[in-house]
């Protein structure tokens, strides 16, 4: 009952928080249970009967975590998660509060965490994680991670606490190379693409450094095929098929990413059709691939959050999308953040906006695409975007960064984080 005080208090703050706020303040509570009991954290995550599973890297640690406690959960698991706003510490103890006892226990076999590279850095010391899930790294947020292997070292941190499994991507020469040092009796579990996949993405899937060789059918699990949204997955020497959230080869590797983990977590309970099958029923993950319908129109949301991830979403776009807003917004501090994309696939758009709507206007202009209009009030550009006619063929689509999607689901009278309910 040590940390009953400060369980109190956070739920106190999480109250206060909320009413000045409705449907934000998710940070505050955490914060206050971190400043008066930093040991509470750890020791609740430590304290499951399966074990902790932590699923962390440059992108793609939001749909993984959701697959994977999908499958999970298929196997009749009972799962503890966070949502993906809630990935670094304060947020963490955020997401604990709304579940564990006074006495600092949560009812379930297993936790799956997404977390935040660099604040599970800092936290791992204290961490002891049955499954470290690793899903690549790739130039993100370059105000904190200014070098690849600065995240590459994060990562090592976070994987060298895991004393089950650890399970890498083989495709990412960064993560081989992690996946190697790793000692017994530890395991490392891989997972990656076929050549023919990589050679149907001849960009490349983002990685800052990509393997020169490919994973064997034999040493782990393989993505084989990628239409769309369906995929083909192999394990041990036996394909399923796979329904994907979302268009892409990057939501392919998420879903493979999840099916090497669950064998992972799981071991001789796996069951792979199953666990395909668990994950084929997923939605898309708030944001990415998301389509809502909105002042009676249907709207696919893209969220960019990476040069890597503005690529493959602009290269996995829907053919002949004709409606298309593209909307940046304060959280890309340097314009030129993105330029590394070449978003000449896009081909029109019809408006750009965000707060730095004249900076990736020159970028698409630079890049052959035609933009109609430049509108920096995101409100009034969404308010014309919605009220055009229904395009001929597609749908409405919104590509927009975190910060324009947090004001464009406020705008548009949406959740603005996934534990929001509204």
């Amino acid at each position: 009952m040590r940390y009953a005080p400060a369980i109190l208090l956070g739920r106190v703050a999480r109250t206060v928080a909320r009413w000045r706020k409705p449907g934000g303040g998710s940070a505050v509570p955490g914060l206050v249970v971190n400043t008066i009991a930093p040991g509470f954290l750890a020791s609740t995550l430590n304290s499951f009967p399966q074990g902790l599973v932590i699923v962390t890297g440059s992108s793609g640690k939001s749909t993984t975590t959701k697959m994977l406690v999908a499958a999970l959960r298929a196997h009749g698991s009972t799962v503890f998660t966070n949502q993906s706003t809630a990935n670094i510490s304060q947020g963490l103890t955020s997401a604990l509060l709304e579940q564990v006892s006074l006495s600092g226990r949560i009812a379930g076999d297993i936790a799956v965490l997404e977390m935040d590279e660099g604040h599970g850095a800092l936290i791992s010391g204290d961490l002891e994680p049955r499954v470290v899930v690793l899903t690549n790294v790739m130039v993100d947020q370059i105000d904190r991670f200014h070098d690849s292997d600065m995240v590459a070292a994060m990562l090592a941190k976070i994987a060298r606490r895991a004393t089950g499994v650890v399970v890498v991507n083989a495709d990412d020469l960064h993560l081989a190379r992690l996946g190697a040092s790793i000692a017994p009796p530890v395991q490392v579990s891989s997972y990656g693409v076929t050549g023919q996949v990589l050679d149907a993405n001849p960009r490349g899937l983002g990685y800052t450094l990509t393997s020169p060789t490919r994973l064997d059918a034999a040493d782990g699990i393989l993505l084989t095929a990628v239409d769309g949204r369906d995929a083909t997955v192999a394990i041990d020497g036996i394909e399923h098929p796979v329904r994907l959230p979302a268009r892409g080869t990057h939501y392919a590797v998420d879903a493979v990413t999840a099916l090497a983990a669950a064998r992972a977590a799981l071991g001789a309970r796996f069951d792979p059709a199953t666990a395909a099958a668990a994950i084929s029923e997923i939605p898309p993950v708030f944001g990415r691939g998301e389509v809502v319908t909105v002042r009676g129109t249907t709207v696919e949301f893209v969220l960019v959050q990476n040069p890597a991830s503005f690529q493959l979403n602009v290269d996995s776009l829907a053919p002949g999308t004709e409606q298309i807003l593209v909307a940046v917004g304060s959280d890309v501090r340097d314009p030129s953040y993105l330029w590394p994309a070449d978003t000449s696939g896009l081909g029109h758009v019809l408006i750009a906006s965000g707060s730095k709507a004249h900076d990736i206007a020159l970028q698409l202009i630079y890049d052959g695409v035609a933009v109609d209009r430049i509108e920096p009030d995101l409100g009034r550009a969404l308010d014309d975007f919605l009220a055009l006619p229904e395009p001929t063929h597609g749908v409405k689509t919104i590509i927009f960064s975190a910060d324009s999607m947090r004001r464009t689901r406020a705008h548009l009278g949406l959740a603005t984080n996934e534990a929001d309910p509204s």
